[in-house]
Formats: C-alpha cells, structure tokens, sequence
C-alpha cells in the first residue's frame, strides 16, 4: 500500500491510496468464499455454486463488502502510520473501483485537529468585577423564603390583583374555532408567574370574583405549537374564585426552620451564600474574558467536525436541565437544528479556547498528576454525596477520564495565565461600560 499525505489546510488533508493488486485479488477471493457460503440460486447446491456464477450473481455485493474491508484497513492504518489527528468521518472523494489484476485507487478527505503555537498570552490585561455585597439580594432572597412558606388562603376582596392565585375556567378560539388544549375547568393560575401566553394574566387581574370576561391575545411566533404560532385568539374566561397568599412574619421562630437559631444568624447565611455564589460568577467572567483575549490575539481556523460535538454537548446539556424540571424542548419550539444555527459562534469560540488552553498547558509544561486526579474524585463524591468507589467507576470509562482530566488541566492553565496577567478591579457599573460597543 503505498499513500501519500497531501495538506489541503490547517485543518484538512487529503490521503491518496494506491492499493496493489495482490491485496485486491486477495479481498476478492475472500468476499467471494463468504458469499458463496449462504448464496442461493436456483439449480445450484449452498455452497457449490461455480465462482463465474457467484461473479454473474454476486458481482455487485462482492464489490461493496471488498470497497469496505479495503478502505476501513488502510484508512485507519495510515492515521496511525503518520500521525494524523483526525476529527470527524472521512469523505470519500474518488475511487476507481475493484476489479481482478488490478490496482485500487482513493482518496479522502479529513478534517484535523489543527496544531497551534499559542502567541501573546503573558501578561494580558483584565478587568476584573470587584465584588460588592447588595443587602438587597439577602433581602430579597428572605422574601423568597417566606413566600416559599406562604399559605394560600381564600380572599376576602372581591376583586383579583397582581399576586393573587385564581381558579378559572377557561375556553380558546382561533379563528372562531376551539383548538386542542384550549380548555379548563378548576385551572391554578398566579397572576403575574408569566405561565400563560403574554398579556393573558394581566387581563383576568382587576376581574371580579364570578364574573365572565372575553380576553384578546396573540400566540408568540415562537410558540411551540406551530399551528398556533402568531395568531390571535380569544379566551372565554370565568373567575370562581380568588386566594391570596399569606406569609409568616419574620422573625426568629422563622428562621428556625432554616436551622437557625435568630433571624440575624439565618441573614448572615444567606449572605455566605450570595458572596460564594457571586465569586464564583466573577471568576468564572473573568475566565471568560481571559479566552477571548486569547482567541482575539491568536486567530486559528477550527474543523467544522469539532464545531459539531461541541454543539451536540451544549444541547444535551440544555435539555438535560429542561428534563430535570419537567419541561422539553418542543415546549420552547428549541430542536438541535434550530439550537445549532443559534449557537455556533459560541460553540466555535468554545472550541477555539478548548485548543488554545491546551497549547499553552503544553508549550508551558503544565501537566495533571495521578494525586490531582484523585483529590478532583474525592470533591466529586463529597460534593455528590456519592461512594467514592462509585464516582472512581463512573470516571473509569475512557471519555469520562478524558474529559475530568482535561478539566483539571484548563483550570491549572488558566490559574497560571491569571497569575501572569494584569487584572484590575473595578466596580459592576464600570465593567458594563467597558462591555458596550463605544
């Protein structure tokens, strides 16, 4: 087998394979012992049939099963002859066919990992947020407490406000017509939850208990029920009934059923709370800028093929989360086709800091030992509240090793890349001016 490596781009080569005819012959002979096996026509004993008759017969299936035992050997065998870092499927662009006696010709086509020598990435200068703590987040996360502690209690008004749970009954029309799932009877709706179509809720506010009422509304033209996506509809409304929620004061018999022992105690959580979650947002902002100057100050050309998984990992991710709360993507009108047009930029740009963290881990010498590994499983299994046994299986798995690991070496990477740079601290209300276009 003779092949010859031909560099199309940074992320693309051709392989041109000359196959002698020895092999080929060989191959065919081969196919032709397995087809006559269970080979069936008429006149003929299984197993008996005359080559001339199975080549008449056979001709066609023995040529596919030969094209693919032929290229799958000498495909893979020449990636690793030469090192090629292939990513994706291969495509097959020219094949002259098999025949006995004589030589089998193709190439194809590949995208590969491109090889990158990062530039520019010491000493970069960041704006870091400086955090502030808001006592009106605590205040407000409080207030979610005690609503999450309301009771929902018949009201004495006869009127429905902004807050208020109703029970209504309700009919849709669409162009007169009543469609599927535009009726209920005894439907829970908080008004102001923004669970119905836009513009709903703010109407049935302001009616009175028992009364009738027709509300004007128009489907979003994102709406998942394509039929009725940006049409109007009218809904037949009736208000039996009105409740209003009733919070518990807030105090220290409050905060006891939070585990703590005074209101003061159960604040000061909550702000441990808010300063760890908003940290971890900085520093992962931070991050997040520190790519993008690297991808601005090191532009490289990425294959589509990793493009694509990247994009397949953001939407799994995404409707996993939908899942856990019991919504699917029909329900957003969100399929991967519609999910990948809105988000390759952002899966390129992932890619692309993906490769350059990993070449300046590289080019540095910054590499992941077997104690790292292990100490990142046992915060997995106190994190989970796993088995570390457990959490040591799952991550026995090749891809799942692969990717704990490459996760560890990003965030080396980017600590030392933090601690080579310029990072100024500024206030939120300036971090967001900087951001806007001047």
């Amino acid at each position: 087998m003779n092949v010859r490596v031909e560099e199309i781009s940074s992320i693309a080569r051709k392989l041109h394979f000359e196959i002698g005819a020895e092999r080929v012959d060989q191959e065919i002979e081969r196919a032709f012992r397995k087809i006559g096996k269970n080979a069936k026509i008429k006149g003929f004993r299984p197993g008996k049939i005359p080559l001339p008759v199975l080549e008449q017969y056979y001709g066609g299936q023995m040529e596919q099963e030969v094209l693919g035992r032929l290229i799958n050997d000498t495909y893979f065998k020449a990636l690793d002859d030469h090192a090629i870092p292939a990513v994706g499927e291969p495509r097959i662009v020219d094949s002259s066919g098999v025949s006995r006696g004589q030589v089998f010709t193709y190439q194809a086509e590949i995208e590969v990992k491109p090889h990158i020598t990062a530039q520019d990435y010491v000493g970069v200068a960041l704006q870091k947020e400086a955090f502030e703590l808001d006592p009106k987040v605590v205040d407000g996360r409080l207030d979610e407490l005690r609503t999450s502690r309301a009771q929902l209690e018949i009201s004495s008004r006869e009127q429905a406000q902004a807050g208020d749970s109703v029970v209504i009954d309700f009919e849709g029309f669409v162009d007169g017509q009543p469609f599927d799932g535009g009726k209920a009877e005894d439907f829970v709706l908080e008004l102001g939850s923004g669970s119905l179509i836009p513009g709903f809720e703010e109407q049935v506010a302001g009616m009175k208990r028992g009364a009738e009422k027709e509300i004007a509304v128009t489907f979003p033209e994102d709406y998942g029920q394509k039929t009725l996506a940006g049409k109007p509809a009218t809904f037949r409304v009736v208000l039996k009934e009105i409740k209003e929620k009733i919070v518990p004061p807030l105090d220290d018999e409050f905060a006891k059923g939070y585990g703590a022992e005074t209101l003061a105690e159960l604040r000061g959580q909550l702000e441990d709370s808010y300063r760890n979650q908003e940290t971890s947002r900085i520093d992962n902002d931070l991050r997040e800028r520190l790519v993008r100057e690297l991808i601005e100050r090191n532009p490289l050309e990425i294959p589509t093929a990793m493009i694509a998984k990247q994009l397949e990992y953001m939407y799994a991710n995404v409707t996993n989360r939908m899942r856990s709360q019991g919504l699917t993507p029909e329900m957003l009108g969100l399929d991967a086709q519609s999910f990948a047009e809105r988000y390759r930029q952002t899966a390129a740009d992932q890619v692309r800091g993906t490769l350059l963290l990993e070449a300046i881990g590289k080019q540095e010498g910054i590499a992941v030992d077997d104690d790292e590994v292990d100490g990142r499983l046992q915060e997995i299994a106190t994190m989970a509240n796993a088995p570390l046994e457990m959490v040591r299986k799952y991550y026995d798995g090749e891809e799942a090793r692969a990717g704990l690991h490459t996760q560890i070496a990003e965030e080396k990477v980017v600590r030392f890349l933090l601690e080579k740079s310029r990072v100024t601290e500024v206030p939120r209300a300036a971090l967001e001016t900087a951001k806007e276009p001047s």
